[in-house]
């Protein structure tokens, strides 16, 4: 007997996961400001058509990481596919525009696509305790400080992270909702 196997990126609708999405081959295409505002415009978009609720990110240079929800379809495929499609579409005219050498570093031989910016089967894990989320939040604010980044001294200091917003308040994004609404 077969058994369809889960894919790691499965996500229900309605249950808060922690989610770790990576560039193609550990590429550092998020190094950029107007890489980076790509992945945050997308969560906005997604956010103000109630499609999800983001509690936490980090947009490192090559990988993301998010604790979000996924509330509703966008259409007729799912909002975390919404996400990558947008995302990746976006990356294409910018490196178009801006950086086409680069762009040639994503090329793929693929029956549906020419290029590919997220690594298939990104990882989304449930959060169901208190615990774990809070766990997950200091490793998604603390990302930006380890060594092999060191992108800043302090997690507020970062910009591209929920960390400002956890301790002041301030939302820069427009987008978050505080975890502990939650649990």
């Amino acid at each position: 007997m077969y058994f369809k196997k889960t894919r790691k990126s499965f996500i229900a609708i309605g249950d808060i996961y922690f989610y770790t999405a990576t560039i193609h081959n550990w590429n550092r295409l998020l190094h950029e400001d107007a890489v980076k505002r790509i992945v945050t415009d997308s969560l906005y978009f997604l956010w103000e058509k109630k499609k999800i609720k983001v509690y936490a990110f980090v947009i490192m240079p090559n990988h993301i990481h998010l604790i979000w929800q996924l509330l509703d379809k966008n259409g007729k495929e799912t909002s975390q596919g919404s996400f990558a499609k947008f995302t990746a579409h976006s990356f294409q005219q910018y490196l178009r525009t801006n950086n086409p050498q680069l762009l040639s570093s994503f090329a793929v031989e693929a029956h549906n696509k020419k290029h590919e910016f997220w690594q298939r089967d990104p990882v989304a894990f449930q959060l169901t305790r208190r615990e774990t989320a809070l766990q997950k939040l200091d490793y998604i604010h603390n990302n930006p400080l380890a060594e092999r980044w060191q992108l800043c001294i302090n997690p507020v200091d970062y910009y591209f992270s929920s960390a400002r917003f956890y301790e002041t308040g301030v939302d820069d994004f427009g987008f978050l909702t505080h975890i502990m609404d939650e649990f």
